[in-house]
């Protein structure tokens, strides 16, 4: 498959009113602060849209975001070292793209180097000595009339949780349904920031030989993994979720695909929930992973938000990090990292034309990362997952993996 990408137009999106004099500098929370600087991507995928030209669907996105960028002013702005956004003047740039080739092409078979080409920006080369932009928008045309819709929102400021709030706030304004999605501005008076040294992990991003794939795992497929992983729990223990049990059979699959006997790691990267696997325990079965796992998100409560909040929330804050980075740094173990966007209404982003035919992320180019995203149908789930390629080679043929999951044809 091949695709060329010409870039037909650039615009500034600026909020629709006026920022007030108070609010042209946001601050950055303490969690904004310990987050990294490379931005969230996600591509929507929409059919050829019935009656509505090309010129009218650039101007109705291009309106709508304006109004959106009133109350969702931040994303507008220019993130300024590790303290705050300058809002004042912000706008996001849009960019009108055009590829030679057909929707189709690329829902059959998504090559994840051509999926890339169809965001704003790339999302892991961030210049950090100047500032940059929040976010930033891309709309494709394919030669069948459908479009893929590229949006990059930076992780500094902002989660898959907000991306996906923000896509239903434009997606409402873009339909003319009068709803008030405004998002509370005010994480930085909840989770103060704190003018100190953050420490962040050295070396995350990588330019080194890793491989990103799709897996998919339907209906059917995770009713049996859930009755699999229960196999082994107290029986006064509730059944995993499907994010619970998925989440221990890729941790499982990606230990029997190192080699040798080391410590292993995992944990949800954001708020950071770390449990070990030492190396001298006997091999660990899919039940056990769903206890650890359990165990330590579940500690994530209101006590450990009232810790952040306090005195020392920002030793609270750093502690995982600089506990996991300093052992994988020393090489004692293998650190692999999850994120659920399960929950997010990625498939209900209608502009006016319809939803979305599929949704997806790009090359994340982190070793031993892990996305989960609700696939197309509803009641499935994608997961995305980043390994060096000697690994990957021996993970995509595991054969317990391969029970439940197929593996999406890629590049």
């Amino acid at each position: 498959m091949q695709m060329k990408i010409e870039r037909v137009s650039e615009d500034q999106c600026k909020p629709s009113s006026p920022i007030p004099d108070n609010l042209k500098s946001y601050k950055l929370s303490l969690l904004d602060q310990i987050a990294p600087m490379f931005y969230v991507p996600v591509i929507l995928f929409y059919s050829a849209p019935a009656n509505i030209d090309d010129t009218t669907i650039v101007d109705k996105l291009k309106k709508s975001l304006s109004e959106t960028l009133t109350s969702f002013y931040p994303l507008a702005g220019r993130i300024e070292g590790n303290a705050s956004v300058d809002c004042e003047d912000g706008a996001v740039v849009f960019t009108r793209a055009r590829a030679n080739i057909q929707l189709s092409e690329i829902l059959k078979s998504p090559e994840m180097d051509l999926v890339q080409q169809l965001l704003p920006l790339d999302p892991y080369n961030i210049r950090m000595d100047k500032a940059v932009a929040a976010m930033a928008v891309q709309l494709n045309f394919f030669d069948c009339g459908g479009m893929g819709i590229g949006i990059c929102l930076s992780h500094k400021i902002a989660d898959g949780a907000t991306l996906s709030s923000f896509l239903d706030a434009w997606a409402t304004s873009s339909r003319g349904v009068f709803e008030n999605i405004t998002p509370s501005l005010n994480s930085a008076t909840i989770f103060p920031p704190r003018d100190k040294q953050i420490f962040m992990p050295s070396n995350l991003i990588k330019r080194e030989k890793f491989v990103t794939k799709r897996f998919v795992f339907d209906a059917s497929s995770l009713a049996k993994l859930k009755v699999k992983a229960s196999k082994g729990l107290c029986t006064d223990s509730c059944a995993p979720t499907h994010v619970e049990a998925l989440t221990a059979l890729i941790c499982k699959s990606s230990m029997n695909a190192k080699i040798g006997n080391e410590w292993h790691s995992f944990g949800n990267i954001w708020r950071v929930a770390v449990s070990s696997i030492m190396k001298d325990e006997s091999k660990p079965e899919l039940h056990d992973f769903v206890v650890r796992l359990r165990k330590v998100i579940r500690k994530i409560d209101n006590d450990c938000v009232r810790k952040l909040q306090g005195e020392d929330g920002f030793s609270h804050a750093c502690e995982p990090l600089k506990e996991t980075s300093e052992l994988v740094c020393e090489g004692e173990v293998e650190f692999f990292r999850f994120s659920s966007w399960i929950r997010f209404s990625l498939y209900n982003t209608d502009f006016g034309w319809g939803k979305p035919t599929w949704a997806c992320i790009s090359n994340v180019p982190i070793k031993n990362v892990v996305i989960l995203l609700s696939s197309s149908s509803g009641d499935g789930i994608e997961a995305w997952v980043t390994l060096d390629e000697e690994d990957m080679a021996k993970f995509e043929h595991d054969h317990e993996l391969l029970e439940f999951a197929s593996v999406a044809p890629s590049s």
